[in-house]
């Protein structure tokens, strides 16, 4: 037997609201049936409040390893390492024994979107952009620090280190924890070019270069499962396990986005369109976009919304209609833009490009004669035109066409909707070819566990496995431009920059 394919990697994925374990062989490929996946629920309030508690949160991804390992049995011996990817730009304050002070804030989170407006007033915000590859945001640790200290000044004292979820769990299952530059650079902390906590964030937030946890690269691995956790799980005890990655990092790798002739698209219960580049060439993004790194020699550079699968969940529960795959034979019968709609869809603030955390959900244009599947259908269509913004302005970055490139989909959403797919493809005016990998974040955090051990040498040379491309119909597409165009308009008038 081929020796990729008697040993395997246990791949961790922890969604925003969901967690994922699965087995992976040598050559990255899922094993049949050795999945589990837990659902959890955050903690919401109408101030903003996105979080959950780290503990819970552990327990939960514990579980999915538990289960995993009940499957496979006697093969759970051929386990060579533990992947890991997380949701990105996540914050947790602990003490000095790494016992959590805060709950995990999530990336959702907006209650910090006053402050990172000060911190917009506060600091030349292009130039820190470019210094750190984000802008300030209530996704970002530099709002959420501020909030915390001009909030919660008794907790935020307290804290002995501000570290993201990942980091957390290796804590408290390893006793010890490696940041990566992927989850570092996604904080809005990090300077890109020297890839080093940023002094003049640090100095004018009231926090200390020791309250920031260490940087390493992808490969770092950790050994050595502590206490009751050694017991628990005998296979995993001395395996290497791997820094936790970006969930959107890990995505581009999962299914060979790693050129920029392949863009990923993915839309699960946010979106965002992602490409990989060369961090010795490209260390600043446009001003509406962001640069993470992957590792140190991969950078990701895109465009994120809040808004994606959620949004169309929403939409069908509060307007009564079938789920999704259910409702799209209505709404895809009708015409495009035909409803009189004009629909901003916000309903979790936006991020890029204009970065409005405090942005909500308009729907303009409704009458009498508007139905629900009037609504989903334009609810389908405003996402495809932020998507499409996203998407010019990576287009204009990288001095590409839209034909010089395939945008690769995965997540939820994309799968289960061809309509919705069609018409991100048309608005766009690129194809877009469906990804075969239905769990892309869990796999490339596989694939960089392989690199890391020398078993896949050159992630690059892997070919996407993907099924028959959507393709652009251009009629359509002009219709879509020119709705976008209104779009836009109400978007300027309730959002001014």
């Amino acid at each position: 037997m081929d020796d990729t394919q008697s040993l395997s990697i246990l791949a961790l994925d922890v969604g925003t609201s969901s967690t994922r374990a699965l087995l992976f062989d040598g050559q990255g490929n899922a094993i049949p049936d050795m999945v589990s996946q837990l659902t959890y629920q955050l903690t919401t309030s109408q101030e903003g409040e996105v979080s959950v508690d780290a503990d819970h949160l552990v327990d939960v991804v514990a579980q999915t390893i538990d289960e995993v390992l009940k499957k496979a049995g006697q093969e759970a011996s051929s386990i060579r390492a533990v992947a890991i990817d997380t949701f990105w730009h996540s914050l947790l304050g602990v003490d000095e024994n790494n016992h959590p002070l805060t709950p995990v804030i999530t990336w959702e989170d907006t209650r910090a979107f006053d402050t990172a407006r000060d911190l917009r007033k506060e600091f030349d915000e292009k130039e820190v952009h470019d210094r750190v590859g984000v802008r300030f945001h209530a996704s970002y640790w530099p709002a959420k620090l501020r909030w915390l200290s001009q909030n919660q000044s008794k907790v935020f004292k307290q804290v002995k280190q501000w570290i993201s979820f990942g980091e957390y769990l290796h804590r408290k299952l390893l006793g010890k924890s490696v940041c990566s530059l992927s989850m570092a650079s996604a904080t809005g902390m990090l300077t890109t070019k020297t890839r080093q906590w940023d002094d003049e964030l640090i100095k004018a937030l009231g926090v200390r270069r020791e309250q920031f946890p260490d940087i390493g690269d992808a490969g770092d691995a950790l050994k050595g499962l502590q206490g009751d956790y050694a017991k628990r799980w005998p296979a995993l005890r001395d395996v290497p396990w791997y820094p936790a990655i970006g969930d959107g990092a890990s995505a581009c790798i999962g299914t060979s986005c790693i050129t920029t002739q392949n863009w990923s698209l993915t839309m699960g219960t946010s979106s965002a369109i992602r490409v990989v580049v060369d961090p010795a060439q490209i260390s600043v993004a446009p001003l509406g976009l962001w640069l993470y790194f992957i590792d140190s020699k991969r950078a990701v550079m895109g465009g994120a919304m809040s808004e994606g699968g959620n949004l169309l969940a929403w939409l069908s529960e509060s307007f009564k209609l079938p789920k999704l795959e259910e409702a799209e034979p209505k709404v895809e019968a009708l015409k495009p833009d035909n409803h009189g709609l004009t629909i901003l869809p916000f309903i979790s603030g936006e991020r890029s490009i204009g970065w409005h955390a405090e942005a909500r959900m308009t729907i303009s244009g409704i009458s009498t004669r508007t139905t629900p599947e009037d609504i989903l259908r334009a609810g389908m269509e405003s996402l495809a035109y932020r998507l499409s913004v996203i998407h010019s302005a990576l287009l204009q970055a990288l001095n590409m066409k839209a034909s010089d490139h395939r945008l690769m989909a995965s997540g939820g959403a994309l799968f289960h909707s061809p309509l919705l797919r069609q018409i991100i493809s048309d608005t766009t005016g690129t194809a877009i070819y469906p990804s075969r990998e239905q769990e892309a974040s869990a796999r490339g955090a596989a694939l960089l566990a392989l690199e890391a051990l020398g078993i896949i040498p050159d992630l690059a040379k892997l070919q996407p496995s993907v099924t028959d491309p959507t393709k652009p119909d251009h009629h359509n597409g002009d219709i879509y431009r020119r709705a976008l165009a209104r779009q836009d308009d109400l978007y300027h008038r309730l959002l001014p920059d």
